[in-house]
């Protein structure tokens, strides 16, 4: 079976600033992985190379056998069109630090917004749809909330819901918590745990180790652009092989 996300020697720089120093790696479907590391590490661009929101400068990403932003043509890569490259971005639901949520409209209108206007869903049906996934995450009874009268953990649990409204296969999530007051971090992080059992494949770049250690199978410790270390969460986290890893998970557990 081929891995859902597959990095291949993947660079970005930013000027003469190296983000990404050449970095492969692979997720099988239905794996959840976490990506850990200090700020500036690449974490979160490395996700915004995956759905094509940042251009990757070498080496190539591939989501479900898909080259990801391009198309080899004898030997060659092109950019996609950004016709195709919005389409191929609609199979990977992604869900931000600050939650994004259109704040003219209502929990329920932002979670249709995607499915009507970029599939082409009936209103009705992506109605039901988004109602199903509202109750999903716990906020069936907020659906004509607008994001003002919802606490920060009921609107990354929109933005959770409004990410699952496109029917992905992968999701990405750029450190889903940190924004969040601390008493409301395990109601997203329960929300994304159910996700997880039910088989969605995941990319969660986090600073939450007990999550990690509890429901990733594969952990990513990231430094100045490079992977320095990945393993087993519950191994890596009380085992570390290298000294940058030690002395960033000492800060930390």
């Amino acid at each position: 079976m081929s891995p859902m996300v597959k990095a291949d020697q993947v660079c970005k720089s930013f000027g003469a600033l190296r983000v990404l120093n050449g970095i492969s790696l692979e997720i099988d479907k239905g794996q959840v992985l976490c990506m850990v590391g200090p700020s500036g590490s690449g974490k979160s661009t490395f996700l915004r190379c995956i759905n094509h929101l940042e251009q990757v400068n070498a080496g190539r990403l591939y989501v479900d056998d898909e080259l990801v932003g391009y198309e080899e043509k004898n030997g060659k890569l092109y950019e996609l069109h950004p016709k195709k490259a919005a389409k191929q971005r609609s199979d990977i639901g992604m869900v931000f630090q600050h939650f994004n949520l259109f704040p003219h409209r209502t929990a329920l209108e932002n979670i249709i917004e995607a499915p009507t206007q970029v599939k082409k869903i009936k209103k009705k049906d992506a109605t039901a749809r988004a109602m199903e996934l509202l109750d999903r995450v716990g906020l069936s009874e907020k659906s004509g909330a607008y994001p003002a009268q919802l606490s920060g953990g009921q609107q990354q649990r929109v933005a959770i819901a409004r990410a699952l409204a496109m029917d992905p296969k992968l999701m990405l999530f750029d450190e889903p918590t940190s924004a969040l007051d601390p008493e409301l971090v395990g109601e997203v992080l329960g929300v994304m745990k159910q996700l997880a059992k039910d088989g969605m494949t995941m990319i969660v770049v986090t600073h939450e180790m007990g999550f990690a250690r509890e429901v990733a199978d594969q952990l990513v410790f990231m430094d100045a652009g490079v992977v320095v270390e990945t393993g087993e969460p519950r191994a890596l986290l009380a085992n570390p092989q290298h000294d940058r890893t030690k002395l960033f998970l000492s800060k930390l557990l």
